[in-house]
This record gives structure tokens, sequence and C-alpha cells, in this order.
């Protein structure tokens, strides 16, 4: 069966609802954004009538609104052969959303779509590999919308499907038309790419030999200084007051405060529920204290700075810690911060990294030099891939 022409559509329709044909027009249009009516999918259908039409499409002439653009377009649709999203558009929950929109406001509306669209079950699911981002370069609107088809698929053909599984299986099994490469390693590829061209030239210089090395994981390495610490106190439990060496104090503090691994119980730290699965999964205490090396940064200029070190460190180059502070501040600086008292604004950052990777065995610190060992360097990596391929999303202006 030919695929429907919309030129063609149109002029149908035009003999039988000569009324309906301009808000049809508009409407296809936006739909399929010029591209051929066949490439719709059942998540472009709901997406333009929950969000797009409701939100972007207007203003409508005199007369018109946008439950009737939407059965203008059903009517379209249905000529079109393509029942399924025809129905879409005079849907009770279609109704209900514009109506929603209109009568309470866009948050109110888009809390209506976001549900209604969960719903449907061809929106694709976070996996372990990959979180969605909210804002999308190509590779990933493309991924989003090649498991979003299969989704819809499997629903049509009557499967009782795993949402999970199936994204997983098509976000990572090579495929044929993308020459053997998978959906997953484009969208990594792009994130590692959007995170190298990042802020300033120093930056981009610094990071740009990371982007190959970045691309595959960072093999899980043994932690045995929290693991010893877990294992005491999941055992018998510890004394409030550790042995006061800056090192033990800053373990302490990663373990109850960052990780929450151990709490206060009575008059000793006992182990969480938490700092049980960690103790049982190394690769899980590994991927958890990797990311603190980023995450802790409260703002955004902190956590530049914790980067900047990290990609210095990473490669285990010798430098004494007032030569690191001295190459951050000139990254940073380089990024388009302007701190007000020079290094004194990177040091804090810069600091509490050293003596977090210090209590965890990954690095030495003193005055005249930082070492970061094989481990510790391999830790800087992970921490950089785990940031570089982080989901982008909308920055609150709250």
């Amino acid at each position: 069966m030919s695929a429907p022409d919309v030129t063609a559509l149109l002029a149908e329709l035009e003999r039988s609802h000569p009324d309906l044909v301009e808000e049809a027009r508009t409407a296809v249009e936006w739909l399929t954004g010029g591209e051929p009516l066949e490439t719709v999918t059942q998540l472009d259908v709901c997406e333009f009538l929950w969000y797009t039409l409701p939100i972007k499409v207007g203003p409508l002439k005199p007369g018109g609104d946008h439950e009737r653009l939407a059965r203008a377009l059903g009517r379209l649709l249905q000529l079109g052969g393509m029942e399924r999203y025809a129905a879409l558009c005079v849907s009770p929950t279609t109704m209900h959303i514009l109506r929603t929109y209109a009568r309470e406001g866009e948050d109110a509306g888009t809390a209506a779509y976001q549900q209604a669209l969960e719903a449907t079950g061809v929106l694709p699911p976070d996996v372990r590999e990959l979180q969605w981002s909210m804002i999308m370069g190509p590779e990933e609107l493309g991924a989003h919308l090649a498991c979003s088809a299969a989704l819809e698929l499997a629903i049509v053909a009557g499967e009782n499907i795993d949402r999970i599984a199936l994204t997983r299986r098509w976000l990572t099994e090579p495929r044929a038309d993308l020459g053997g490469d998978s959906w997953l390693n484009r969208v990594h590829g792009e994130r590692l790419n959007r995170w190298v061209l990042g802020r300033g030239p120093a930056r981009r210089e610094l990071a740009q030999p990371f982007e190959v090395r970045l691309h595959a994981p960072i093999k899980p390495q043994p932690l045995p200084v929290l693991h010893r610490l877990l294992s005491l106190a999941a055992s018998e439990g510890l004394p409030l007051r550790l042995a006061p060496s800056p090192e033990a104090l800053r373990l302490r503090e990663l373990a109850e405060r960052e990780l929450g691994a151990i709490s206060r119980d009575g008059a000793r730290l006992a182990i969480t529920e938490y700092g049980r699965r960690l103790l049982k999964s190394p690769s899980a205490t590994w991927s958890a204290v990797t990311r603190l090396l980023l995450a802790r940064g409260e703002r955004e200029f902190e956590v530049s700075a914790r980067e900047a070190a990290l990609l210095l460190l990473a490669d285990g180059t010798l430098m004494s810690p007032a030569q690191l502070r001295e190459r951050v501040a000139e990254v940073v600086g380089g990024e388009g911060w302007h701190p007000s008292a020079g290094l004194e604004d990177v040091s804090g950052p810069v600091t509490d990294l050293i003596a977090q990777l210090t209590a965890l065995g990954l690095a030495y610190s003193d005055e005249l030099a930082v070492r970061v060992d094989r481990p510790g360097q391999l830790a800087a990596l992970a921490a950089l891939r785990a940031h570089a391929l982080r989901p982008r999303k909308y920055v609150s202006s709250g």
C-alpha cells in the first residue's frame, strides 16, 4: 500500500469538509515538519496534540480553537487510513488535556500531558545505561524515537513487553542502519563531544584528549579503606570519635554525610541498609564514590574547579597543591568565570577534592606534591565520564 500523500489528502478533505482544510493543513505541517506522513509515530502525534498544539500553535483564525484543529487533523489522518492516530485526535484524553491548558494554565496542562504520555507505554524509560535528557541532541533524539517506535510496534502487536528490557536491547544492539554501531554508542559520543566543547579554549584543550578515553566504561577498582570502614560498622559499629587524623575524619564524613552508608545509632556509628548494599557490591561502591568526586560541588563554579583538577590529575602528573590550584584557576578563568579573589576561590573545592581522594586511599598529598596512583587516576576518569555522560536538563530559574 502506498504511503498517504499529504497534498492529495488535503485536496480530498477540501472536497468533503472545506471548513476544516486550513486547520488540517496547519496541524499536519506542525506534526510532520515537512517529512513524509508515514514517518510519523504515536509519540509524534501525542506530543503534537498534548504539548506542541496548546503551547506553540497559534494564533488561530477567528472562531478557531485547539480542539477544532485537533479534530481537523483527525479527519485528515482518517482519510489517510491512519485510524489509530485519528482516534487520538478526538479522544477524551486529548480533549481533557487541551481543556486543562485552556482553563488551568500551562503548568497544569503540561502535568496532564506528561501523565497521559507515560500511560501510552510508548515513552522509552530510563535504563541503567542511559538516562534520557530533557534537551536532546540529534543522535539522542534519533535513539529516543527509534526506541519509541519499537515500543509502539510491540504494543500494537499485542506483545506482553518489558519496556526496560526492550529499550535496553534497542539501545545496545549493533544496528545495520547505523553501520554496525549502536544507538547507545551514538548518544555517548554525542554527549562526550558536547562535554569537550565546553566553555573556554583552555578547558577544551585540556578535555580534548579525554573524548576517546572516556568512551569505554572504566573498570571498577577496589576501595579497601572504605570497605574496611563499612565492614567494621556492619559487624560491631564504630565509635563516634574515630582516630583524630584528617583522613579518618574525612572518610567518616564521606561515608556518613555524602554516601549515607553509616549513621548514628546511640553512642556508635552503624551501617545503613544502603551501606550494606554497597558492602555487597564493590562495583556499586565504586560508582557511588566516583560520582561524589564531582557531585560534591554545590555551585557550578565549584563543579568546574573540581572537574579541571580531575582532568589535571587523571594522568598522574606530579604537581604541588599550589601548582594544581594555579592551573585550575587558569582553566576556570578561561571558561568565563571571573573569581574576585583569584586562587582563593578555587582553593576550597580543590582542597576538598584532594582530601576526598586522600581519605579514600586514592591520593597522597603534602606541601610538595599531590600524588595520584593508578586507582586514583581511574577514579578521576570514572568521575569525569559520569559527568560528561549525564543527561542535559533544563536549568531551573528558582
